[in-house]
This record gives structure tokens, sequence and C-alpha cells, in this order.
């Protein structure tokens, strides 16, 4: 008992350190967008990117989401975060929109906290009407956590309203957590991302591959596109473009980078 109590203590102890570490790099504006590429199975076109949560230390190094996540349970910490990625995303859209490259898809991750204040699509026009970013060009990602956390039909209701001015909505992570089939129908999604680690086993467990085959065809039927998370291998690519899954995203194709370098990738991959 004593050490569950010891190790509940470290556990809040080390959410509240990194909570402080998070606020202080959005103070300090230190939190930046990396964008990773999404390909057309089919025909090997730039589908668009996904925009990624990354914080610039102290000492220069780049900390990934996975390493901060703790601090997300903190409402106000999600929030922010957002904003400040909704306000980088935007003017990196637009440099690259002046810049001639027609990028027609970045994906931005939206959580639970974005729904509770109930002004998500306030927030996201704000963002993007003003720098002359069409709507159509946004794909807002929400896993089934958003969906499922006692404000559903709340959340159901901005969700419907973000399609009707031609916002993309993709359900991220599907497969991963509270999920059943019925939802797919009842989620007005246009989108699904089947998570990585399906991907990861398809080749060599027969579970996972009939889990991908599963989800692949489903989406086909309700006239869903589907996005194939962490691929690393040519095989994997393969057989998910056999499948007929539509768009393919992981490092096989290219690692999450900076606005710049994203540039600098469409130009190399579009000559190979």
């Amino acid at each position: 008992d004593a050490l569950f109590k010891r190790e509940l203590r470290a556990a809040s102890a080390a959410r509240m350190a990194t909570i402080r570490s998070v606020g202080e790099a959005l103070n300090e504006g230190r939190v930046l967008p990396f964008y990773q590429p999404l390909v057309n199975l089919a025909d090997g076109a730039i589908h668009g990117f996904e925009a990624l949560a990354r914080i610039r230390m102290d000492n220069g190094a780049i900390v990934s989401a996975g390493q901060f996540a703790a601090a997300l349970s903190d409402a106000s910490i999600a929030f922010r975060l957002t904003d400040q990625m909704l306000g980088h995303i935007a003017r990196d859209m637009r440099g690259w929109l002046d810049q001639g490259f027609d990028i027609r898809h970045i994906g931005i991750n939206l959580s639970t906290a974005d729904f509770h204040r109930g002004d998500i699509e306030h927030r996201l026009l704000a963002a993007f009407e003003p720098a002359g970013v069409p709507l159509d060009r946004i794909v807002v990602e929400v896993t089934e956590g958003v969906f499922m956390d006692g404000t559903d039909d709340k959340v159901v209701h901005v969700i419907e309203s973000l399609r009707q001015k031609g916002i993309t909505v993709a359900l991220d992570d599907f497969g991963t957590g509270f999920a059943s089939l019925t939802h797919l129908i009842r989620f007005p999604v246009d989108c699904i991302k089947i998570d990585k680690s399906f991907v990861d086993r398809m080749i060599t467990d027969h579970p996972s591959q009939l889990v991908v085959e599963l989800l692949v065809d489903l989406s086909r039927k309700l006239h869903m596109h589907t996005v194939a998370e962490g691929i690393e291998t040519q095989a994997q690519a393969g057989w998910l473009k056999a499948l007929g899954c539509n768009t393919g995203q992981g490092y096989y194709f290219g690692q999450p980078m900076r606005a710049a370098e994203a540039l600098d990738f469409i130009a190399r991959y579009s000559r190979r």
C-alpha cells in the first residue's frame, strides 16, 4: 500500500513537471509544427501532410508529442497548444500557397478540451480565413475518445457543422480505443486512420491482417477515405495498395519535418 502511494505521488509529480515544462514552452513560443507527408498509394502523389506538435527545448533538442502527452490531460495546456499550432499552420500554408505549392490537405489534431470550450469552429475560422487558406484544405483529426467522453452529442453537432464548411473529419488511431463498428455509422467522419499497431503486424500476424482488410473494405462501402499509419517498409506499402487503401503515412515515405523542409521534400519527391 505504501509503495502504491509512493508510485502515485511520483506519477503525479512527473505529470505536474511536464505540465510546467509545456506551459513554459507555450509562453516562450517554443511549440512548433512538424509535417509528415501522406502519399496516395495508387499513384504515389503527395496527398498532403499531418501537422504534429513539437517542442524545442532550451538546448535546441526537439521533443515529440509522445514525450509530453501527460501535459495534454490539462485542459488549459491542450487548448493553448491547439491555438498556437493553428496559428503556425495557417501561416505555413499561406506561405506554401504564395510560393506556388498547392498543398491539398493538412491534418490537424484536436483534443477533447478543444470541443469542451464550444468554440472550436470559431477558432478554426479565425486562424485560416484571415490567412486566405481554403477550409477544404483542412482535415480535423479526432480520436475515438473525443466522441466517447460523455458529450458525444455536442461533439457530433460541432463536427457536422465543420463538415458543412468543407472541412474533412478523420477518425484517428482507429481500432485502439472504444470504437465499435457501429460508431463508424453514427459518428460523422469522412476518413478513418488505421492505427500503426495493426500496420506493424499485418504482414506476419493474421488477425491484424484481417482487421486491416476489414477496415479498408468497410470504409470503401461506407464511402470513407482510408489512411494507413506507420508504414515503414515497401512490403507494407505494396500490400495496402493491393488492398485498395487510399493513403499511406509513415517513415517509409518521410519523417516529420519543418515547414521549409516540407517544400524541399515535395520538390524531391515529385522528381522521384
